[in-house]
């Protein structure tokens, strides 16, 4: 039922713009899912579908790219994260990037993928992503690295 569900859930999102938890669940009560908002999120985390703009310029729930059974290579995190980013600064033991409306979770899955082991964690809104790392040093040197995909 659960895989069943989460089926829907990914062709809802490609043939319906879905702003919220509740269009989703709404989407999945009219094809006879019974479910509440909290096996919505779920599955939004267990699919992880992220905010982001579509082709046509629209805010809406999307399937995350980057997640793929095949997996994909460093270059393809790197074009999800410089077309996304517009800028990298430090302070302390924090790293801030600056995104185009709506692509902070897109760039943020990037970063995870491709710096995870340089940083205790990531905090993305909708514009702006926050990383807190273990020193100013490290923060220095993630942002290095991110500043070189721009």
């Amino acid at each position: 039922m659960k895989s069943k569900r989460q089926e829907k859930i990914l062709e809802l999102i490609k043939s319906k713009v879905c702003l919220t938890q509740e269009d989703l669940q709404n989407g999945l009560l009219e094809l006879g899912f019974d479910v509440t908002q909290s096996t919505v999120s779920r599955d939004i985390r267990e699919l992880k579908l992220v905010k982001g703009r579509d082709s046509e310029g629209n805010y809406r729930y999307l399937a995350n790219q980057s997640e793929s059974k095949a997996g994909h290579s460093s270059s393809h995190y790197n074009d999800l994260f410089s077309k996304a980013v517009k800028s990298v600064n430090y302070s302390l033991n924090n790293v801030v990037i600056k995104c185009h409306n709506g692509m902070a979770s897109v760039a943020c899955v990037a970063v995870d993928e491709l710096y995870r082991d340089m940083m205790l964690g990531s905090l993305a809104g909708d514009d702006t992503i926050i990383i807190v790392t273990t020193s100013e040093q490290q923060s220095k040197l993630l942002t290095e690295s991110l500043t070189k995909l721009l």
